[in-house]
């Protein structure tokens, strides 16, 4: 009954509308405020009498309401939250954490950590050609940074001559605020210049001494800590990461020289070499002395364990922490407590707790962990996202999430920023050194079932490529296996892509990659090449798993449809079987591109005759986006047309990042506000607008990237709408009543 009242009521409400507008249309009647004033009044008077209450707008469109959430990051608001990456890491004796990296986009390259929180940022790391580094210690009284600081041009501030880079130790007090001191460098005095050739490669403190890696000169420098005068050096070929023994004497990660391994050397503070050495280790890129006196090693080779060693007299191997394997060890990928993944981090307090970062493979992102002497998780910090956006498997309803490398599995009924749990690490590097995650910068997921099965397409910012995975849990557990790769032809008669991998690549024009023999390799008889236009829009996977590309001309749209699975798994696509379809005559610069067999509906996104662009205004959706019906029977005409926030001024303040359709609406984020505009995909008619709630600070950062928009409809009719926001290292989620 309340059902057919609504219908009824709303029916109303859009009759008297038309009433209204038609009387207000005649001229003598648009002058006189009584008149409308009592058209609206009776309007009301006849709704309320009905004496329902509704959440309905006068149009009969439904007033959608939302939440805000987040995925990825352990803290979803402020200024102190899980930093990009951990790529050095010091623990002081009462359990405090001192990390540096070489970039964080919101500026914490450096930052404090203790019982499970970030206490502090280790300021001023970031802008003004500042940058941190990867070497970090601290004493009773200071914390030093390994930072580099470049040249700002002519300024009466001290900063570096044009083409010059400084390498520091930079001295802040243990609140993390620059510490000055005499004869100190940079605009506020607390820098040290160690070289101008390369960076500093590790750093630790004794008493009255600092130590620092000088990689550049083959040198170990000492220093006053209160001074920072230099008192000495002494000769080590390239030096890397420091710790101190308690007999004060030194040991130091040596790197690999061209064909030498790395090692771990023993000297004393004088510079004298002692006959201890670690030699029979494939990648140390941690070190720290423990409280009993022994020396904890991150081993980030294939075994991915803390090594502990005894050094009373030779080092001997007594111990490790974590299982041998790492995350691949038991079902490779699955992400448990004692599985560790590229290490940058290890240390203990005096009470014997365990500390160790992990920060994937080509900085995957922050894991940080405290274990009790005994080996039990105490807490843990998680900043895993950057420049990255989530897509839902659409088999298990959106409880299955996945980014470029991650895999979460959420719990809905949980509080915001509490649903998303941490379950797989997809990338395996040991195994699939060819990984197209390791060699460029994906940022862009789409999840797609195929014939029952999941497969990963992975786009970038520039929209350059394509990269498919597919999944194997008997052979490969959780990890995203490389399964095909599509590329753009290059604007010279070049290699798509430059360097060294992948090795066989055409040598002019574009390609299709596919892993024939399923072994993850790219190899001479697996490529299908062509030539085309080599400005690319963007590209999509439909439910089919029919690739689409579009292309910024006329002639401008690619159709490759899917010829099956081979028998490895691998998705078939190929130049032979491509068709080429014409642009709508709306657009005179393509960019997005949505289509959806179910109902053969296309959603093309571009600047149009009607509304072009100013100059070249790259990696945006364009001005309008266009809905067209019947497509694949030559419909060419849009059922709508809508009008986007795009540029007009070259200023670039207001401009469309990305789109995304689901379910009836369509989801366009803008590129600096943040601002997510949703659109009836049967009207076109914008209905909503979502800003980031108080969850995560009313705050995102700018969308960097082609698809940094992602939208789900789940069986209950709730929209799950994924937005980038590298800015503070996470996913912001909008959940969207349906």
């Amino acid at each position: 009954m309340r059902n057919k009242l609504l219908t009824q009521l709303v029916k109303l409400r859009h009759q008297l509308n038309q009433h209204i507008k038609k009387l207000s249309n005649i001229r003598y009647l648009q002058r006189s405020k009584t008149f409308n004033f009592l058209l609206s009044l009776t309007a009301g008077v006849i709704v309320t009498t009905i004496g329902i209450t509704t959440d309905w707008a006068i149009t009969g469109t439904p007033t959608l309401t939302y939440k805000t959430s987040w995925i990825g990051n352990t803290f979803g608001s402020g200024n102190l939250r899980v930093q990009n990456n951990i790529e050095a890491m010091y623990v002081a004796p009462d359990g405090t954490v001192y990390t540096n990296s070489h970039w964080d986009e919101a500026g914490m390259e450096a930052a404090i950590y203790k019982d499970g929180k970030v206490i502090g940022a280790i300021g001023d790391t970031h802008g003004w050609s500042r940058g941190g580094g990867k070497a970090v210690t601290a004493n009773s009284k200071y914390i030093y940074i390994a930072m580099t600081q470049g040249s700002r041009g002519k300024t009466d501030e001290d900063y570096p001559p044009e083409g010059t880079t400084w390498h520091c130790v930079r001295r802040y007090d243990l609140s993390g605020k620059p510490a000055p001191f005499p004869n100190g460098r940079g605009w506020d005095k607390s820098m040290l210049i160690t070289s101008t050739k390369s960076e500093i490669t590790g750093l630790a403190t004794v008493e009255n001494e600092l130590y620092v890696s000088d990689f550049a000169a083959n040198q170990i420098r000492v220093y006053d800590p209160d001074t920072m005068k230099e008192l000495r050096s002494f000769t080590v070929a390239n030096p890397g990461a420091i710790t101190i023994d308690p007999q004060k004497n030194l040991w130091i990660i040596q790197s690999k020289n061209g064909g030498n391994p790395a090692k771990i050397l023993h000297y004393s503070q004088n510079g004298k070499e002692l006959p201890q050495q670690i030699a029979d280790i494939v990648e140390p890129t941690a070190i720290a002395i423990d409280h009993q006196g022994k020396l904890l090693v991150a081993e980030n080779g294939p075994r991915q364990q803390m090594l502990i060693y005894d050094i009373k007299d030779q080092p001997v191997q007594v111990g490790s922490f974590g299982c041998k394997g790492g995350i691949y060890a038991g079902v490779a990928g699955e992400v448990q407590d004692l599985k560790l993944y590229g290490l940058t981090g290890v240390g203990t307090d005096t009470s014997g707790n365990i500390y160790i970062n992990s920060d994937g493979f080509n900085k995957s992102g922050t894991d940080l962990r405290k274990f009790s002497p005994s080996g039990k998780l105490i807490w843990r910090s998680l900043g895993l996202i950057f420049v990255d956006n989530a897509d839902a498997d659409p088999k298990t309803d959106g409880v299955d999430l996945f980014t470029k490398q991650e895999h979460y599995l959420m719990n809905y009924s949980k509080p915001a920023g509490k649903q998303w749990t941490y379950k797989a690490y997809t990338l395996n590097g040991f195994k699939y050194p060819q990984d197209p995650r390791l060699h460029t910068s994906p940022d862009g997921t789409f999840v797609r079932r195929i014939k029952g099965k999941p497969f990963l397409y992975l786009t970038d910012m520039y929209s350059s490529f394509l990269q498919i995975y597919r999944f194997n849990p008997a052979t490969d557990g959780k990890i995203a296996i490389p399964a095909g790769m599509f590329v753009g032809t290059n604007s010279g008669d070049k290699p798509f892509l430059t360097g060294n991998w992948p090795p066989h690549q055409p040598e002019k024009g574009e390609w299709i990659w596919r892993d024939r023999n399923g072994n993850g390799k790219f190899e001479k008889n697996e490529y299908d090449t062509s030539k085309d236009y080599p400005y690319i829009g963007g590209w999509w996977v439909d439910s089919k798993g029919d690739v689409w590309k579009a292309l910024r001309t006329q002639d401008g749209i690619r159709h490759y449809p899917l010829q099956g699975i081979d028998a490895k798994g691998n998705p078939i696509y190929n130049y032979s079987l491509m068709q080429k379809q014409t642009t709508p005559k709306i657009f005179n610069d393509l960019r997005r591109i949505e289509y959806f067999p179910e109902t053969d509906t296309m959603y093309l996104s571009g600047f149009t005759v009607d509304h072009p662009a100013f100059g070249d205004d790259t990696g945006v959706v364009g001005s309008e986006i266009a809905r067209f019906d019947n497509w694949n029977k030559g419909n060419r005409t849009p059922k709508w047309r809508i009008v986007i926030p795009y540029d007009t001024t070259g200023k670039h303040e207001v401009s469309t990042a990305a789109m995304s359709v689901a379910g009836d609406k369509v989801f366009a984020v803008t590129v600096k506000t943040a601002e997510v505009y949703v659109y009836n995909a049967k009207t076109g008619v914008q209905v909503q607008q979502l800003k980031p709630g108080p969850e995560v600070g009313s705050e995102s950062g700018w969308i960097d990237i082609p698809y940094g928009i992602r939208a789900f409809r789940r069986s209950n009719g709730e929209y799950l709408v994924f937005v980038e926001e590298n800015w503070k290292g996470k996913v912001i989620m909008y959940r969207l009543a349906g």
